[in-house]
């Protein structure tokens, strides 16, 4: 059963683009192949390796990578594993500080994978899965605004996009995200 079948008769959800699985799958693949023969088999465009050292590479992919799957999980749950019984704006965990935790998460894991291995040529096309997940960001932001209206407006002007604000308030928000985890 495909994820559209599965979650169409949760009023509590406002939908996503129709090319966005897809859309994710193509990226991957490509992202996957660019990296791996870059990296792995014609080294062309992966110079920047010998500038940092293997050990520090690893370690701080591993880190993001870390970050970007506990980041996925706690998000996903959130949206997915909870039915709310009164349809509204998620303002809670990852979703208050930034308002599109699942493709931070996504983002983060390619850019822990550049890490690991940093090519060039994957980069370019980590640059363009960046530019595809703000294009599926603002549609299903336009949706979430016909559903949800000046209450999600409101989350707009309050939560960033991608990127969260440093600012005292998102410290105390991040401590209290670690405790209500």
């Amino acid at each position: 059963m495909s994820k559209a079948k599965r979650y169409k008769d949760r009023d509590d959800l406002a939908g996503e683009h129709a090319l966005g699985d897809l859309g994710q799958i193509v990226l991957l693949i490509i992202f996957l192949t660019t990296w791996i023969v870059d990296s792995f088999i014609i080294n062309y465009s992966t110079f920047l390796a010998k500038l940092i050292p293997n050990f520090l590479r690893i370690v701080l992919s591993v880190i993001v990578m870390f970050l970007s799957l506990y980041l996925a999980g706690r998000s996903l749950k959130i949206v997915f594993g909870e039915t709310r019984q009164e349809p509204g704006v998620i303002v809670k965990g990852p979703f208050k500080l930034i308002r599109h935790p699942i493709y931070v998460s996504a983002i983060l894991y390619y850019f822990g994978l550049l890490l690991l291995s940093p090519s060039i040529l994957a980069a370019i096309v980590w640059i363009f899965i960046m530019v595809f997940y703000y294009f599926i960001s603002r549609y299903e932001e336009r949706l979430l605004l016909e559903k949800f209206g000046d209450a999600y407006a409101d989350y707009m002007k309050k939560v960033p996009m991608f990127i969260p604000r440093l600012k005292k308030q998102n410290f105390h928000d991040i401590d209290n995200w670690y405790i209500n985890c």
